[in-house]
This record gives C-alpha cells, sequence and structure tokens, in this order.
C-alpha cells in the first residue's frame, strides 16, 4: 500500500494499485483472502469410498445408469459386512454428481406458445380430502373442468358418475357455450369416453366423439398414454380451481348444502374470480374462436324400457318405479349424467333422479317413489305391510321412525293405513314435512287416529255459490224514460 504510505485516499490508492476500493479496505484491515472461490486441491478428510468407487460402484453406474444410491449400499453390505456402515449420505452424493457429469440427458419441458383460439383443453378432476354432502347425504361427484389454451378462460360444472361420453359431451357443449365460440382443437388425455385405448385398432375415435368433434369443426388431440404433464395446460389450473373451491368452502364454513343447484353456484362464482384475471387475454382470443353450430349434439345415451305391472323399469341394473298410469307402455329413455327422462311417442312423461350401485359387491339397487304408487297402494294398504320395497317407500328416516313408532302403538293393519294415508295426503298436497310434524305430535299425545289425519288434512271445499234472487223491472219505467227524453 505505497499509496496509502505516500498519504493518497483509500479511493485513489486502489485506482492505482488496480484493485477496488472494498479489497483495499480489506488488505488494509487484515481481512483479505485472496484464495476465496478457489477450488481445494486436497482433501481434508479420506475418503470412505477409497477403494471400491473407482474400482467397483462407478463401473457399475457406467452399465447401468438407473441404479439408485440404496442398491449400491446394500451391494456394499452384503460384499463387505461391516466395512461401510454409514457411507449411504456419501453414496447419495456421489452417485447424484456423478450423474449430473456422466448420466444420461434428462427430459426438457419446453415452453409452448398458445395462439389465439388454437386449443381448448377438458379433464376430470375431484376434491380429495373434503366430503361435499346435499341434504345430509355424502355427494358423490366430479368436476369437469374446460380451459383456452392462450387466455387461460375457464369453465368448470359438477359431474355425477364417472367420466362417461354423456358427462364429456354435456360438459364441453356447455363450456363452449359459455365461452360463446369453438377453438381450432380439443385436447384431452386418453379419456376412454373418447378413445379406444385397448389394443391397436385402426380408429382410435370412439363413434360418439369422432361425431361430436365433427359437429363443432374441432380438431381432436390427446397427450401419450401414461404421461399427464403433457397436458400440463389443464392439470396445473386444477390445482388453482380446487384451491379456489375449497376456500370458498372453509369461508363459508360449512360442506352441507341444500342442493346441487347451491353447490354449483358455488363453483361458479370461484370460476368467475379466476376469469377476471384473464379478462382481457379472453377478449382478445374471443375474436378468433369459430361460432357455435345452430344446435346441439345429444348430450345423453338412449334405452328402451317397457313398464312393468308393479309400475316399474329395470335402467342400467337400476330398479325405477314411474307413474302408475304408464304400466303396459315402452317408453324411450335419455339418460343424461345426472337423470332419466322417459318419452312416450315423443312427448316427456317423467323425469327421474339418476342413481348409481354403490356399496363394495352391490351389482343391483333400485329407486322408489311413492308418488308414483300411492294411489293403488291407497287402494290396499296391506299391500305395504309386505312390499318387499317397504322401507323404500318411506321417503326418509324420519318416517322410517314414525312407522315403528305406528307399529307399537296400533295393529300392523291400523298402522299400514295409517302411514299409507299420510304418504297419500304428503303426495297429493305436497305436505310431506307437514304431515311428519302430525303424526310426531299425535303419537306423542297418543291421540292419533285415521279420521283425524284426514280431517285436520281434509282439503278446503269450494264456497257454494249463493242463490240470488233478481227481481225483475216493470216495463212501464221504460216508457216512462221515453216520454221524458221525448223532445217537446
Amino acid at each position: 500500500m505505497n499509496g496509502r504510505d505516500l498519504g493518497l485516499t483509500q479511493a485513489d490508492a486502489a485506482y492505482i494499485a488496480e484493485i477496488s476500493t472494498r479489497t483495499g479496505q480489506r488488505i488494509e484491515a487484515g481481512t483479505h483472502q485472496p484464495n476465496r472461490g478457489r477450488l481445494e486441491e486436497q482433501r481434508t478428510v479420506a475418503d470412505p469410498l477409497a477403494g471400491v468407487w473407482e474400482d467397483e460402484l462407478e463401473p457399475m453406474l457406467r452399465r447401468d445408469p438407473r441404479l439408485k444410491p440404496m442398491t449400491l449400499y446394500e451391494y456394499l453390505q452384503e460384499k463387505y459386512p461391516g466395512e461401510y456402515p454409514q457411507v449411504l449420505r456419501t453414496l447419495q452424493r456421489r452417485v447424484r454428481t456423478w450423474k449430473a457429469l456422466h448420466g444420461p440427458s434428462r427430459e426438457v419441458m419446453f415452453e409452448l406458445r398458445h395462439e389465439p383460439g388454437g386449443q381448448g383443453f377438458s379433464d376430470f378432476t375431484e376434491l380429495k380430502g373434503i366430503t361435499i354432502t346435499i341434504a345430509g347425504q355424502p355427494f358423490e361427484h366430479l368436476i369437469y373442468h374446460y380451459r383456452l389454451g392462450y387466455s387461460g378462460w375457464q369453465y368448470a360444472q359438477i359431474i355425477q358418475g364417472g367420466e362417461s361420453f354423456v358427462a364429456l359431451s354435456e360438459g364441453l357443449q356447455n363450456a363452449l357455450e359459455a365461452c360463446g365460440g369453438v377453438p381450432q382443437q380439443h385436447r384431452t388425455d386418453s379419456l376412454s369416453a373418447a378413445y379406444r385405448n385397448g389394443g391397436r385398432r385402426s380408429k382410435q375415435l370412439t363413434r360418439l366423439y369422432d361425431e361430436l368433434c365433427d359437429h363443432y369443426r374441432l380438431e381432436p388431440t390427446r397427450n401419450n398414454i401414461g404421461i399427464a404433464h403433457e397436458n400440463g395446460s389443464i392439470e396445473s389450473p386444477h390445482g388453482h380451481l380446487k384451491n379456489r373451491i375449497e376456500q370458498a368452502l372453509y369461508l363459508r364454513g360449512s360442506f352441507e348444502f341444500g342442493s346441487v343447484a347451491e353447490y354449483q353456484a358455488l363453483i361458479d362464482a370461484a370460476v368467475a374470480k379466476l376469469n377476471q384475471q384473464c379478462q382481457s387475454k379472453y377478449e382478445q382470443e374471443k375474436a378468433h374462436l369459430q361460432p357455435l353450430p345452430k344446435y346441439r349434439v345429444p348430450d345423453y345415451e338412449v334405452l328402451t324400457a317397457k313398464v312393468s305391472t308393479r309400475s316399474t323399469i329395470d335402467v342400467c341394473c337400476i330398479l325405477y318405479t314411474v307413474p302408475s298410469r304408464l304400466i303396459g307402455r315402452q317408453l324411450e329413455m335419455h339418460l343424461y349424467h345426472d337423470r332419466i327422462v322417459g318419452y312416450l311417442e315423443r312427448q316427456s312423461v317423467v323425469e327421474l333422479h339418476r342413481k348409481r350401485v354403490s356399496g363394495k359387491g352391490k351389482r343391483r339397487d333400485r329407486c322408489i317413489n311413492y308418488r308414483h304408487v300411492i294411489e293403488s297402494l291407497r287402494v290396499k294398504p296391506r299391500a305395504f305391510i309386505y312390499c318387499t320395497w317397504q322401507s323404500d317407500l318411506l321417503p326418509n328416516p324420519e318416517y322410517r321412525q314414525l312407522w315403528q313408532q305406528l307399529k307399537a302403538q296400533f295393529d300392523l293393519e291400523d298402522a299400514a293405513k295409517i302411514i299409507v294415508e299420510a304418504l297419500y295426503i304428503a303426495a297429493i298436497q305436497d305436505k310431506e314435512q307437514a304431515v311428519a310434524e302430525y303424526l310426531q305430535q299425535q303419537l306423542h299425545a297418543s291421540s292419533l287416529t285415521l279420521n283425524r289425519l284426514k280431517k285436520q288434512f281434509e282439503p278446503p271445499q269450494l264456497k257454494q255459490v249463493p242463490d240470488l234472487s233478481i227481481e225483475q223491472h216493470s216495463l212501464d219505467l221504460y216508457d216512462q224514460l221515453l216520454l221524458l227524453l221525448k223532445p217537446h
């Protein structure tokens, strides 16, 4: 530091020495480390793998780089018992470094560019770790999720049942209608509802999915089987959407909903918040979307079913009741993912909630609605006692409890007459809850009778039109009126 000895400032002395002022300060303070950043040329600790790494382990890795550190560690323990007890961490570091220097090339994730109106992505997902209930019952469902590649605009809806073509068709068509246009391509993973994944077939698309894409002028594409990240433009947004839904549920403080529509409204609100973030890009992309066709492709399956003498139909291993006036008729059934609509001569005659077989080992189930058969049951109430659907005819646990109480207070036939009359009133007057409350009160007071039940819910009679007495005026009054009006 000759410059400093001559009385120069730190900055001037550093400038003459062609070093930074900070380095000059460290030199003067005695804290300068001239070898800082230089690789150590010698080991300070003996290599715990000396003698086996270069001679045995590294040749094994060169022969097959898929070998893992734990495999090499177990090899050492078996061949050299007790000689290498604590080298697992060293092996992990050594193998990791060796693969970075000499291992095979790894897969590169390329950032893709999406053109406006180019691609739309579809997939199904589910909320894990959260049990949604509808009217107190666990609600099994999926969420269909659609996203435009360029803008990130999204659509989501509840799907009951699995990843069927009906679910895909309804979800996709609803999404296209909501966004107001159709992209050039539709990309999915290898959905069995859209692709024939088994064997080597000449035509990979299913007939229904092929017709759907053709109708909307969509080019169907998919990622390679088993490689989910190739559909990353929808897989990654799944997490953002589900996080929004979960946070909305936590904020709401309950996973219970009165109806599916109420739950769908919460999902719609979560999607709307996400779409607000990409509104400007969506407006740009909307101009590049193809126009929607004039009509939709049917998003249902078609089956036929004949109504039995028990007023039932059998659809997909589920026994359903239908209105008894349809007994003996052949119905055309349209199966949606969440409902079944029956048609007779092109007129809708019944709509049923679609049920699916649930429970391990079960192959069949039934969906019984007492309203469909209550008029016949009222004529012969004893049939209720021995009916195989007895429990299903009672609409909820409250009515099943009432039936047990009726059997305890009345003989079996009288109890059957009361419960059947109660169901009849509930169906005809749409007073299911009111009837249940009345039965509960009367049973508690031990004052229930069949006549009192009928009288309590007797519909109000139409008021009689009173007899009117009309007096006919004398015709002489009209003559007098004419005389008064006659000009003088």
